[in-house]
């Protein structure tokens, strides 16, 4: 079985308003293995670097601002398929665009605080790991991985 592993952050906004639980709760049920976890504050040259996609962009410092606002929950998850059905999990960017059963369709309201962000492909979640976990992610294999895969 091929597994993809994909970086997951609880915004600001997410931690603030007590959301990361149930955000861990959603992945942990559809089977996903978490393999990273940390509560931190983000420095700017942390956000810079991984906003780098957007520099220049006339939204650019609103993303930095807000990503050093206040503590994230940055995660990894691990298994099949897990960037574009952790995407699908998330919703739409706008929250108001996303379909109710998303995170962002559950818990959102404004794009500028749409709680969440997870990889949008197996690439960016190497690079994003790679700055987010620089000292590596815990290695464990869930006694469940066999009700869980075929």
């Amino acid at each position: 079985m091929v597994t993809e592993q994909s970086f997951i952050m609880v915004k600001p906004d997410g931690v603030q308003r007590g959301l990361v639980g149930d955000i861990i709760k959603r992945y942990e049920q559809r089977g996903y293995t978490l393999k990273g976890l940390k509560l931190m504050n983000v420095d700017k040259s942390l956000a810079e670097k991984h906003y780098e996609e957007h520099q220049g962009k006339p939204f650019f410092p609103k993303l930095v601002d807000f990503i050093t606002s206040g503590p994230v929950c940055a995660m990894v998850w691990e298994g099949k398929n897990i960037v574009a059905a952790g995407r699908t999990m998330i919703g739409a960017t706008n929250p108001q665009a996303s379909a109710p059963g998303t995170i962002r369709g559950d818990y959102g309201i404004d794009m500028g605080r749409n709680i969440i962000h997870g990889s949008d492909s197996v690439e960016s979640a190497r690079r994003e790991i790679g700055l987010w976990f620089p000292e590596g992610l815990a290695e464990w294999t869930p006694v469940a991985k066999p009700w869980i895969y075929e």
